[in-house]
């Protein structure tokens, strides 16, 4: 009798074993690994690091290892693309990773969390709308002004006589030429991208400065009366 029971207790412990490791495989197979972030032009964080070194590494990339996503890199992902037989897209999506021999994130990874910039404010369509206004501002100007516009764009979003949003402050009406023109929709450049995301983690060559203009064009005679700090290129920056 007592051999039974020890037999029945065993059968009955290797059939929980069984279930229990049935169902672990059923919740294996249908999960499927995170993937990648997709990078493309304009992108930029550790990821863009990782794609950068082994391109390095591997002989398609001689530029520096930034973490910025601009045309050398594209065409260093193109280069090694053409060179493994892939879509030369330029962009670096889960076919891409795979050759370049990065394999997908555990299924237990969290999600990437997008470049933090300071000011508040967190994503690349920020970065970007910031970019455009300094394309349609400043396409001409040297990069430290391209920066200085940014960070005057940044600056009135801190003060109380402006909108508190980067958006407010763009699009309050007739802040800036070239919004109330159309010109910032021009085609955004690796430089004025960079000044952007320059002007986002601090850097202020204007020294607070909530106004610019270019004195060889004709404007209100208000601004006169502001306090000028500098000149960067051919705009003056006043609080």
């Amino acid at each position: 009798m007592k051999l039974a029971l020890v037999s029945f207790r065993r059968s009955a412990l290797l059939l929980l074993a069984l279930v229990v490791l049935a169902t672990g495989l059923v919740v294996t197979a249908g999960q499927s690994p995170a993937q990648e972030r997709t990078l493309y032009w304009g992108l930029s964080g550790d990821d863009v690091i990782r794609v950068q070194q082994r391109l390095l590494d591997w002989g398609f990339y001689d530029g520096p290892v930034d973490g910025f996503y601009g045309s050398k890199t594209q065409q260093a992902v193109v280069d090694f693309q053409l060179n493994n037989g892939l879509v030369p897209d330029g962009v670096v999506g889960p076919n891409t990773w795979a050759a370049l021999g990065f394999p997908p994130a555990p299924a237990t990874a969290p999600p990437p969390e997008p470049p933090a910039v300071s000011r508040g404010v967190t994503n690349r369509d920020a970065v970007y709308l910031l970019a455009r206004v300094i394309e349609g501002e400043a396409a001409d100007e040297p990069f430290e002004g391209k920066v200085a516009v940014g960070a005057v764009i940044l600056n009135r979003t801190r003060s109380a006589a402006f909108p508190h949003s980067l958006a407010g402050v763009i699009f309050q009406p007739h802040a800036f030429e070239s919004v109330s023109n159309g010109q910032y929709n021009r085609p955004v450049s690796e430089e004025s991208l960079r000044a952007a995301m320059l002007a986002m983690s601090g850097w202020d060559p204007t020294g607070g400065s909530l106004y610019f203009w270019n004195p060889a064009k004709p404007v209100n005679p208000w601004i006169w009366t502001r306090n000028i700090v500098t000149q960067i290129g051919r705009h003056v920056f006043a609080r």
